[in-house]
């Protein structure tokens, strides 16, 4: 059994799939029971628990083979980080109270550095946590991902443009399927290991923004323009799409660890993975999604 945490999102999903698919026992972590209705269904064990419910936490968490942990997506944290810290300090209390036999953690390309990583601060600050802990754990550092093209399909296939944060716009960055992020913690969830284990994860290729427009290009079956947005219109228009102001700052530090290259992969003494998704595949899908989603509401 393998308890996973945010299973109604891309990777815990994925990371559920790809177990139950190989026959093993899952227990899906859900704030709210009603969204948990289709794992139900798939014979997974469901676990209410709120993320900053550590005691609910350790009861999901226990007499499990394995747990997946993770962070919820927040772009937008205060600038001192406070809501991150308090999950992370909830996570840790209720592993060290469940004591699992090992945890795989979801982390970010990059998170090895302590500074100057923006949004990725937030798993630095995890890693840094689950160290504490006398129990095996593994960091999958997983690469850009690929599913994060979704916000450039209606431009593109509107307008036949894509316009880029990631610059210039011929530099090819580690890119990763969500996919191939869940098959990697799974497969990680049933090996036995001890210590502290970390999985630098990557797709079959690196992609540049033009790499990304020619992808978007060939699904759409019509030429697809790129441009940059230069840096000094980001704030701007991190605020017009409903960013608060003051919480633009840990973005556009992510953005300018990308392009200037401080953040990416340790190697060394870490493990590197390459998945099997092609970014084409992924837009593939994120086109016939939408193209399925209006063919129905028509």
């Amino acid at each position: 059994m393998y308890a996973i945490m945010g299973i109604t999102g891309q990777v815990g999903s994925a990371t559920a799939r790809h177990l139950l698919d190989n026959g093993q026992r899952v227990r899906a972590i859900v704030r709210d029971k009603a969204k948990a209705a289709t794992w139900a269904a798939r014979g997974a064990e469901i676990a209410v628990a709120d993320w900053s419910d550590a005691h609910a936490l350790a009861a999901a968490f226990s007499d499990v083979d394995g747990v997946f942990a993770m962070l919820p997506a927040n772009f937008a944290p205060s600038p001192d980080f406070a809501e991150p810290r308090a999950l992370v300090q909830t996570l840790i209390a209720a592993l060290r109270q469940a004591q699992p036999p090992k945890v795989v953690a979801l982390s970010s390309i990059g998170a090895q550095h302590d500074r100057d990583l923006g949004l990725i601060t937030q798993l630095h600050l995890l890693e840094s946590a689950l160290d504490t802990l006398p129990l095996p754990r593994a960091h999958v550092r997983a690469a850009w991902f690929m599913e994060n093209i979704r916000w450039d399909v209606a431009l593109a296939q509107h307008q036949g443009r894509l316009v880029s944060h990631l610059q210039p716009l011929d530099r090819a960055i580690p890119m990763v399927s969500t996919d191939d992020i869940g098959r990697t913690i799974a497969s990680t969830l049933v090996e036995t290991w001890f210590g502290r284990r970390v999985i630098e994860l990557e797709g079959p290729r690196r992609y540049s923004p033009l790499d990304m427009a020619q992808a978007l290009a060939a699904v759409l079956e019509h030429d697809v323009e790129t441009a940059t947005v230069q840096r000094e219109q980001w704030a701007a228009r991190f605020e017009d799409e409903g960013m608060p102001a003051d919480r633009t700052g840990p973005r556009i530090a992510m953005l300018d660890g990308f392009n200037s290259g401080w953040i990416g992969f340790e190697n060394g003494t870490t493990e590197h993975v390459r998945g099997r998704i092609p970014l084409g595949y992924v837009v593939d899908e994120l086109v016939s999604a939408g193209l399925d989603v209006l063919e129905s509401a028509a």
